[in-house]
């Protein structure tokens, strides 16, 4: 069954309720856009269906209206979804310009969506052009990436369209850590706990603690903790992170991951990284977007720094 085919095989709630397509008729906002605008700024609130398809409603569309308006008369994005949800008026003057943060992303979601690696590289290059790699990552493809997970769950996309655009953004995400092993900032052994094969919120993680002066290690998918364990004593890294999306894949390794803590600060992240994992292994818990967990790693290592100078 096609994307069509399904969402005319997904019954209503009742009236008054939209597809996405036909709120987008409406408005005369892309798709693309319209699903940025409720990942990043939960500007919509959906209804689900029992197979788990999103069906909006009136408000959403007065939302959105309201959106426009904003953004037309040139407020920020991100600005004018603050204004909304707040309820809080439209400020007398705003900036000449708006942001092209939204608009380049959901180019770059449509892009993807039809498998075109020129349009979605342009989107990115864009981007990139434009906004802070921080921002960029933060804001656009991470956000990008959860929402890739959610869609192919729920059979919006192909496993072919997943595949396409994990592998084009890792591929770009490579490109932005050429180099990352050298300087002469602390060091950090990055690895995906034995059968994890979801690395891309570890490289993206790695990029952002790079741009912070780190030296990164990067292992990599399906790492045996053993072999971490080996070269964290060569190496003597300030971190070891280990990342994994299934709990179960911590806890199987919960002596060993133990033991490598007693010889270096271990941070676990990732879906299956939870408090409970985390006192199962004497590990530290990192539960943010991988731009802002790189930024209390460095955080947390300056202030140990400044402790021990003190000392």
């Amino acid at each position: 069954m096609n994307e069509e085919e399904r969402q005319q095989a997904t019954p209503d709630l009742g009236p008054g309720y939209l597809r996405i397509g036909e709120l987008a008729k409406r408005t005369g906002v892309s798709p693309e856009l319209l699903r940025a605008w409720e990942q990043r700024y939960k500007l919509l609130q959906p209804t689900r269906t029992a197979g788990g398809f999103r069906l909006y409603g009136a408000a959403d569309e007065a939302r959105i209206r309201r959106m426009q308006s904003l953004v037309s008369g040139g407020l920020a994005a991100a600005q004018a979804a603050r204004l909304i949800l707040s309820g809080e008026p439209a400020p007398r003057t705003v900036p000449a310009s708006a942001t092209i943060l939204d608009e380049e992303a959901a180019n770059l979601t449509a892009s993807l969506d039809r498998l075109d690696e020129q349009a979605a590289s342009a989107a990115l290059d864009r981007l990139f052009s434009a906004y802070t790699v921080e921002t960029v990552l933060q804001d656009v493809v991470i956000p990008y990436l959860h929402r890739l997970g959610e869609r192919w769950e729920v059979g919006e996309i192909s496993v072919a369209q997943e595949h396409f655009a994990s592998n084009l953004l890792r591929g770009r995400l490579l490109g932005l850590a050429q180099g990352w092993g050298q300087g002469q900032g602390p060091g950090a052994i990055l690895a995906c706990l034995p059968g994890e094969h979801h690395e891309l919120g570890l490289l993206a993680f790695g990029v952002a603690l790079r741009r912070r002066g780190w030296r990164i290690i990067y292992l990599g998918t399906d790492s045996p903790i053993g072999a971490v364990a080996d070269i964290a004593r060569s190496l003597r890294p300030a971190v070891v992170v280990l990342m994994s999306m299934n709990p179960d894949s911590f806890l199987d390794h919960a002596r060993q991951i133990e033991q490598l803590a007693k010889q270096v600060q271990v941070v676990i992240a990732g879906r299956g990284a939870t408090p409970e994992v985390a006192r199962h292994t004497q590990t530290h818990l990192l539960d943010q977007d991988p731009v802002s967990a790189a930024g209390i790693i460095d955080r947390d290592h300056s202030t140990r720094d400044d402790d021990r100078r003190r000392s």
